[in-house]
């Protein structure tokens, strides 16, 4: 081998452990900028505030008796609940994912981890591994991988490594074209990735899950990747945390900043995008996720149409603090939605997904 060859190579590898190291630090900065953010701050509205539960003065139920129990991915949750995808990559997700994996077994519900990039392309993927699997080992965990890196180079072998890294019961294929455009470096050329879902269906021997990461997924578009064979659809629609706005945050100059701020009410809410996802896919499990903070928000989500709910920053700082914290937070979303249920005259999830509403909005029109 001569000198000069040696010296791409060695120039090859700085370039790839630097850009690891980029995507660590992006995702250590996207941690850190929605911890900060105000809870209740909202840049673009869910929707779900218009999904109005007439309410059930002689319930003829007991409170404790009330199934929330559902399927999901051949297993039975305790309740309609996803872990959504928060954080990969960096060291500080290793606590965060220990504590996440914990309480999802305690409480039976499904988990979702975030981007698993980092781990498949370098350092920084500590507490995305087996142990997560040994931390909850009864429940629905879902790999998480972005659906650019399809049209990059990544391709079946990449998408199994995710799976069998952490036990995966299914893998999650995330878009965010939106995030990608108006971040520094993004990925922007997307041709050809309905393309990589299909084969990865038609190959993977788990079920793929198709999400957005904010911006919701249409009615059309989730006919679509249906279509392709995609299992479940998270809409993960407008109303949550704005990753435009997170990235704006980011940005190194004026003018970038600007124009991401542009668009931090961007997107389809999440009440429209799962009654859409719902009317154009009928037999397909929908998890509605978007800024869904407590269990009226949960019921209210599945009245739409969704079979699950997933919550990602409403849970952030519970899952820095400890297993317990997360626990205790879903316990109350759970006690919540068991109230909903209580009041609306529901003896189980399904039966809530009929529940009288007062003026229902027109996107559910006839339901």
């Amino acid at each position: 081998m001569t000198d000069e060859s040696t010296g791409r190579i060695a120039l090859a590898a700085d370039s790839a452990e630097s850009q690891v190291s980029d995507i660590g630090s992006r995702k250590i900065d996207h941690l850190d900028i929605v911890l900060a953010q105000d809870e209740r701050a909202r840049f673009a509205a869910t929707g779900l505030d218009r999904v109005i539960f007439e309410h059930v003065a002689l319930p003829e139920l007991a409170l404790d008796e009330i199934d929330l129990s559902v399927p999901f991915l051949g297993r039975t949750l305790r309740a309609p609940l996803l872990i959504s995808s928060m954080t990969g990559g960096p060291e500080r997700s290793a606590r965060i994912n220990d504590h996440l994996a914990e309480a999802a077994e305690a409480l039976n519900i499904a988990l979702a981890v975030g981007s698993q990039r980092v781990a498949l392309e370098g350092r920084g993927g500590r507490g995305l591994d087996l142990t997560l699997r040994q931390r909850a080992p009864s429940v629905p965990i879902l790999s998480n991988i972005g659906g650019a890196q399809f049209v990059l180079g990544y391709g079946e072998d990449e998408a199994m490594r995710a799976v069998e890294m952490i036990g995966a019961d299914a893998l999650i294929i995330h878009l965010n074209p939106l995030q990608e455009a108006v971040q520094t470096g993004g990925d922007t050329d997307w041709r050809g990735v309905l393309s990589a879902i299909e084969r990865l269906c038609a190959n993977l021997t788990v079920p793929v899950v198709v999400k957005e990461v904010g911006a919701g997924i249409s009615g059309p578009v989730a006919r679509r990747l249906v279509e392709a064979g995609v299992s479940v659809i998270d809409v993960a629609g407008a109303g949550g945390t704005s990753w435009a706005q997170v990235e704006a945050a980011r940005a190194p100059d004026p003018r970038q900043k600007a124009i991401a701020e542009l668009f931090a009410g961007w997107g389809i809410g999440t009440a429209r995008a799962v009654a859409d996802a719902r009317l154009a896919c009928p037999e397909t499990p929908i998890i509605a996720s978007g800024g869904i903070r407590n269990g009226i928000e949960v019921a209210q989500a599945i009245r739409c149409g969704a079979d699950l709910a997933g919550q990602a920053a409403a849970t952030l700082k519970a899952a820095e603090t400890s297993t317990e914290a997360v626990i205790a937070h879903f316990e109350d979303v759970i006690r919540t939605l068991r109230i909903v249920c209580f009041c609306t005259g529901s003896a189980s999830i399904e039966a809530l997904k009929t529940a009288t509403l007062v003026d229902p909005p027109n996107f559910l029109a006839g339901k």
